[in-house]
């Protein structure tokens, strides 16, 4: 409990005090089905939650709990998707970005500063961006826009499964598990796969 306190508490409020900043982070890059979503978030600069961290180093329950309060607090906030017939198309990576390009047009605040998860990102008009690796456990604008991508992706998937149960959706939103694979091998691909990605793990 000691050591997940100190995770939490090293989120920085910001990068620039005095820049409106604008976190962004995706959610589903390497699913085999499904859109990647991504979302951007602009918080106040005194905005603290004790739950937020990366989506990914905290439980469902904390995640969905936290999604209205990012939503009420944030000053702005937006999320896209790119689907799978896109992303095959353009790939994952560009895919990605511009799902954050389009967050950020939706934004009713501008930011001067746009914080980006990872380490890839092509320049958003003449606003300034950051790219940092494992941003979303280093920044409450990155952690909170990766709560949001998660959610939002995690109920699309939700919704797809009641369409198509064969997959395991509701369990495994689209990743490639195991179980994910092997009803693939089983029932073949629908129109939520990425044809682009390979579906079986190459033979050792």
């Amino acid at each position: 409990m000691v050591e997940r306190k100190k995770k939490i508490a090293s989120l920085k409020s910001y990068l620039q005090k005095t820049l409106i900043e604008a976190g962004c982070d995706e959610a589903g890059r390497g699913c085999l089905a499904g859109p990647v979503f991504a979302a951007a978030v602009i918080l106040p600069k005194k905005f603290h939650h004790p739950l937020l961290n990366d989506s990914k180093q905290i439980s469902e329950k904390a995640r969905e709990e936290l999604r209205p309060i990012i939503e009420q607090e944030a000053i702005a906030w937006a999320v896209s998707k790119i689907m799978p017939v896109k992303i095959d198309k353009i790939n994952i990576l560009n895919a990605s970005i511009l799902a954050m390009h389009r967050s950020l047009d939706k934004l009713k605040t501008r930011p001067e500063l746009i914080l980006v998860d990872g380490n890839r990102f092509k320049p958003y008009f003449l606003v300034h961006h950051q790219c940092i690796i494992k941003g979303d456990s280093k920044f409450a604008s990155i952690a909170a826009a990766s709560v949001l991508a998660k959610t939002y992706r995690d109920d699309y998937m939700l919704r797809l499964h009641k369409k198509n149960p064969g997959y395991g959706w509701d369990s495994n939103k689209g990743y490639p598990t195991l179980q994910h694979r092997e009803a693939i091998a089983k029932i073949g691909t629908t129109k939520h796969h990425r044809k682009s990605f390979r579906m079986q793990k190459e033979e050792a």
